[in-house]
């Protein structure tokens, strides 16, 4: 009853405009208004129009009757989610999959449920993840690369649009909790500030809680770690950290507060560590227990790896091994000092994926020991592409030298990092050959998106109230944008038509939930048809067959080999039929070349269609190409007082160019030291600080060399002036040039370089302005924070233009 006319009439305006919401969207249980009613949703409209008051409101509340909008939940019996990948292992890697590496975690689901033989990735870090995470295709939702080489072509920007739905945002609408632990590779690199926007990190992408890192990779003792938006140091202060183990504590840790909470409410868990990315840094335990385990070889591991695939089921009885590359040594022609460091590189590794595979075994654990297996759907993925070539033909107890085009350290160097490997002391990676034999019994590696070396990924997928086939093996060919739809399938959760007002693009892939029917071991796969691309290596499969280019050069080069400069037309191509030919061993191009000429045209179709074009071959000039950010065309940045955390993207890059560094402090009684800015650090990177009262400027390149300008006098009491000036000797990348150290407009030092860092300072470090965060740029000099405790009134950057060759500038 409505007692007062203006009201009533205000309450049915009020009604007539609510009950415009479609009849049925809407099915609520329990009683209609009470605090304990839930609803379901039809999804295809996010987020839902808010519901009708279903009550009375009056002048009065005694004579009013309130009404509580329904929670909204998933249809009734939708499982947990539990979606698991792991980082650069390619399918030889894990036990599960005839690996010599023990990965119980991995076992257990493959038991529970079923393991997966053609499932696939497209090669490379970042367009995995966005293909896993939307359902679409990489180039689709901008990923055709990773974040950090990002052009601004549709296909290549990095930037997941509001037409691309995560799975995050549709989960979360329709009532799951849902979580993000681990590696977030997804955000564009130049959005990693706290002046966002953050719409596309994982908190504007659907995701209640993050806890993680940005970027491809960091180190595993000192990670740069976000939880949200927020950057947080929980290894101070915990000698032994490690950030494989975090992860697992925090995941379990915040599933035990949502069961405390709300232990009916469905969750979505997204849980991909960082291992086995370099850095290669697991527990000093883990890599113990691999101590010789590597002697034999890697051409021995190979063989080894492939019996135990043929004796698991996990490869065709009929399988060839396909045959060792010309250009890896094979293991009997290594001298004792190289099969020596080559075997710890690969003990290091192995220790590395058991460890990462054990604490996944503990969130797994988490899941049973809350009485939640049963109605879980845990989806565990051994990699993100195949094992990585990125550490060189000789590995690098520094991944940094590879990135910026050194590829041939010394074996004697890198053995005086041997019983170090693996530490806070080092940033390693293995040789490539371990990983070609980690690929087994494929071609290629990580990168590669023409050949399986660099796609075929393992893959287990168990829900005991659903799969019944335990221990069942499927070798239907599916891709990374089939698990959102497989997903959405098992949780009875549609796709939504528009999220936000904004119109959605299809979902790309298929669902597999057909193969967990006892039945469906060898009935046909419902994807026919899917394309693959990355550095314009391609490649187009079709009901059995595929075409792929023939990489023109070896991915372990980093990008420093010529190229061809006909991308479209100056590959040579291989015909595979993988129904007879598992491992792509027999290439059939010469003799089918109809069947060819018909795959080559359908790439070009799917291409156009999923935003593959312009095609683009080049590696280390995408690193360096500008981009939109807070540094884009400034050449003068200026900063004041104690500024920790500036992430790269958005600080001064002194790469490849001359520039200007001016430090206005003031010195109290008794004297100062400390930082004054600093960029990377114990793995490269430079630092401007005052030790022991004395202005230093040093300059450490890639910890190879250690260059430093040091002030002879201590600053006095009062206001000075220090300058460093270093004029680059360019054109081209990674040039020398002059340094010139000056406190109050005096020289204190000069030195000329012969080589600076080309391409890549720092990944995991940032920009700190009075204070240094995560590691030191020299042990020797001080400790961390390392804050100055004088005044800094004005730090300004004075940048030149950065001088490349014409040829690297067209590029």
């Amino acid at each position: 009853m409505i007692s007062h006319p203006l009201l009533a009439s205000f309450l049915i305006s009020t009604s007539l405009c609510i009950a415009s919401v479609p009849a049925g969207a809407q099915q609520t249980t329990g009683t209609p208004g009470s605090p304990d009613a839930t609803t379901t949703i039809d999804g295809k409209y996010l987020p839902p129009p808010p519901p009708t008051f279903g009550g009375v409101v009056n002048l009065e509340a005694s004579k009013s009757k309130p009404y509580w909008p329904p929670q909204v939940v998933p249809p009734k019996g939708a499982p947990n989610i539990l979606l698991i990948m792991t980082d650069d292992q390619g399918y030889g890697v894990s036990g599960t999959f005839g690996g010599v590496v023990p990965t119980p975690a991995m076992d257990r689901i493959a038991q529970m449920g079923l393991r997966y033989t053609q499932f696939h990735s497209t090669a490379l870090c970042s367009p995995t993840r966005a293909a896993l995470i939307t359902g679409r295709n990489h180039h689709s939702v901008g990923f055709g690369i990773i974040s950090e080489q990002s052009t601004g072509y549709p296909g290549y920007d990095s930037v997941i649009g509001v037409e691309n739905a995560t799975i995050g945002n549709i989960l979360k609408q329709n009532g799951y909790a849902t979580s993000w632990f681990g590696k977030n590779h997804n955000t564009p690199s130049y959005q990693y500030s706290a002046a966002g926007p953050f719409d596309q990190w994982p908190i504007g992408m659907g995701f209640d809680y993050f806890y993680g890192f940005l970027g491809g990779e960091t180190d595993q003792w000192t990670p740069y770690l976000f939880q949200n938006m927020t950057p947080i140091s929980p290894w101070l202060g915990k000698p032994g950290y490690n950030l494989t183990t975090d992860l697992a504590d925090e995941a379990i840790d915040h599933m035990r507060r949502l069961n405390a909470a709300a232990p009916d409410k469905p969750f979505f868990v997204y849980y991909v560590p960082g291992g086995t990315h370099s850095p290669h840094q697991p527990k000093k335990e883990w890599i113990d227990k691999f101590k010789g385990k590597f002697d034999m070889g890697w051409n021995a591991l190979r063989d080894q790896i492939f019996a135990n695939q043929k004796r698991l089921g996990v490869i065709p009885a009929n399988t060839q091994l396909t045959a060792w590359p010309d250009d890896l040594q094979k293991w009997e022609t290594l001298t004792a000092d190289e099969k020596k460091l080559f075997a710890r590189q690969a003990e290091v590794y192995a220790g590395y994926v058991a460890y990462t595979d054990n604490e996944i075994g503990r969130v797994i654990q988490e899941v049973q020991d809350e009485g939640k297996l049963d109605n879980t759907l845990i989806i565990y993925i051994s990699g993100d592409n195949g094992t990585s070539p990125e550490g060189t033909t000789r590995g690098t107890p520094n991944q940094y030298t590879a990135y910026n085009g050194i590829l041939d350290l010394p074996i004697a160097e890198q053995l005086k990092a041997y019983d170090a490997w693996g530490s806070a002391a080092t940033y390693p990676h293995m040789a490539v050959a371990w990983s070609w034999a980690f690929d087994t019994p494929f071609k290629w590696t990580k990168q590669v998106a023409s050949h399986f070396g660099g796609t075929r990924q393992g893959m287990a997928i168990c829900w005991p109230n659903r799969i019944k086939d335990a221990g069942g093996i499927r070798t239907q060919f599916h891709h990374m944008i089939d698990i959102v739809p497989t997903i959405l399938e098992a949780t009875g959760i549609p796709a939504p038509l528009m999220l936000n007002g904004i119109a959605q693009k299809p979902i790309e892939g298929v669902s597999m939930t057909y193969t967990f029917d006892k039945s469906s071991a060898n009935v046909p796969s419902t994807r026919t048809t899917q394309y693959f691309e990355m550095f314009a290596n391609r490649a187009i499969y079709q009901d059995g067959w595929i075409a792929a280019t023939t990489p023109p050069a070896a991915p372990w080069l980093l990008g420093t080999a010529k190229l061809p400069e006909d991308v479209v037309n100056g590959y040579k191509w291989e015909l595979y039929n993988i129904v007879d030919d598992y491992s792509e061993s027999n290439d059939l191009a010469a003799k089918m070349p109809d069947k060819l000429r018909e795959l080559q045209e359908l790439f070009l179709v799917e291409a156009t269609k999923y935003n593959v074009f312009p095609l683009d071959n080049s590696v280390l000039p995408r690193i360096i190409a500008p981009r939109p950010s807070a540094t884009a065309g400034r050449t003068v940045f200026t900063y004041s007082g104690e500024l920790p955390g500036i992430p790269e993207s958005d600080a001064p890059s002194i790469l490849n160019k001359s520039y200007t560094i001016t430090a206005a402090v003031e010195i109290p009684q008794g004297g100062a030291e400390g930082m004054l800015v600093t960029l990377g650090g114990r793995f490269g990177g430079y630092g401007l600080y005052v030790l022991k009262g004395k202005p230093v400027f040093l300059y450490n390149m890639l910890d190879l060399e250690r260059f430093r300008w040091d002030g002879q006098q201590a600053l006095t009491p009062g206001k000075h002036t220090i300058v460093f000036d270093f004029k680059y000797d360019g054109p081209g990348f990674g040039k020398g040039g002059t340094g010139v150290l000056k406190v109050d407009d005096k020289e204190v030092a000069n030195q000329k370089v012969a080589h600076t860092i080309p391409f890549l300072m720092s990944i995991d470090e940032s920009f700190d302005v009075g204070v240094d965060t995560r590691t030191p740029v020299e042990d020797k000099d001080y400790q961390l924070p390392f804050r100055f405790s004088g005044k800094l009134d004005k730090l300004t950057f004075q940048l030149g233009p950065v001088q490349l060759t014409s040829e690297a500038r067209a590029r």
